[in-house]
């Protein structure tokens, strides 16, 4: 595309959607610091690998010497015991924004979830402004991470952008992914977006793709400067029940049950 980022970190670049931005930004940037606590092989003369615990500040802020911006996508991506959530969602957010802070990075993007919003019933539009209702102890320690970007953002001036992420799957593949899927092309185009986005002290976006009968506004990702391209009613047979009324009544879907939480609690 001919665009350059400068110099972008993502934690957590071994994952799913850390693999999917390492590709997609590979060639826009001028280095590409990919951090993981799995390992890594550098692919490009561009990237540069750090294996770390993001529990460990002081490797957090060293890996982002340099950086002009992180995208920090690190940390458990399921519901999970609440001391596990808060150790490396809670903590390890903070030891990232802590090292954001102190490298002096113009931009940092955190990786939300639609699940801090799970609670309301599928029947609703959901805007950022809304208050949130998690609908999980997952969801909870994403509030919080949410917490930490404002709290960051108004009190030492970060520039932050948290993106709620949808269900982000190459193709969707149930129901509910007809409200909340996220393709990787949307993705990409969200990050890239929160990345570029010229003025935003604090911003909370929802980063689903235009799906007929998703659950979230996606005004603010305009503000940002993306629109979602694809929609999850291509991408299945006509005989695919309608996402916003299958299933469970919550956003959240199975997520939402109590049995979710009660097996980690």
């Amino acid at each position: 595309m001919g665009v350059r980022l400068g110099t972008v970190a993502v934690t957590g670049a071994a994952g799913r959607i850390g693999s999917a931005v390492r590709a997609g930004l590979r060639d826009e940037v001028s280095r590409l610091v990919l951090i993981d606590r799995a390992e890594l092989t550098a692919q490009s003369p561009r990237e540069e690998i750090h294996q770390l615990d993001l529990r460990d500040g002081e490797a957090v802020t060293a890996a982002l010497a340099g950086a002009d911006a992180v995208v920090h996508l690190g940390g458990i991506p399921d519901e999970a015991p609440l001391p596990d959530l808060l150790d490396e969602n809670v903590r390890g957010t903070h030891n990232v924004l802590e090292g954001a802070r102190r490298q002096g990075l113009r931009r940092v993007v955190l990786a939300s979830s639609n699940h801090v919003t799970g609670f309301y019933p599928v029947g609703e539009t959901v805007t950022p402004e809304m208050p949130v209702r998690p609908d999980g102890l997952y969801g909870v320690s994403k509030v919080a991470v949410e917490a930490l970007g404002s709290l960051y953002a108004d009190k030492f001036g970060l520039s932050v952008v948290c993106l709620r992420i949808g269900s982000f799957t190459d193709k969707p593949s149930e129901p509910r992914h007809l409200s909340t899927w996220l393709s990787p092309r949307d993705g990409l185009g969200f990050i890239r977006a929160a990345l570029t986005a010229g003025d935003a002290r604090f911003v909370i976006a929802y980063a689903v793709s235009a799906n007929t009968h998703r659950f979230w506004d996606i005004a603010a990702g305009a503000d940002l400067g993306y629109v979602p391209l694809d929609n999850a009613e291509s991408c299945v047979s006509g005989s695919a029940v309608n996402g916003a009324s299958a299933g469970s009544t919550l956003q959240g879907g199975d997520r939402a049950t109590t049995e979710q939480t009660l097996r980690h609690t």
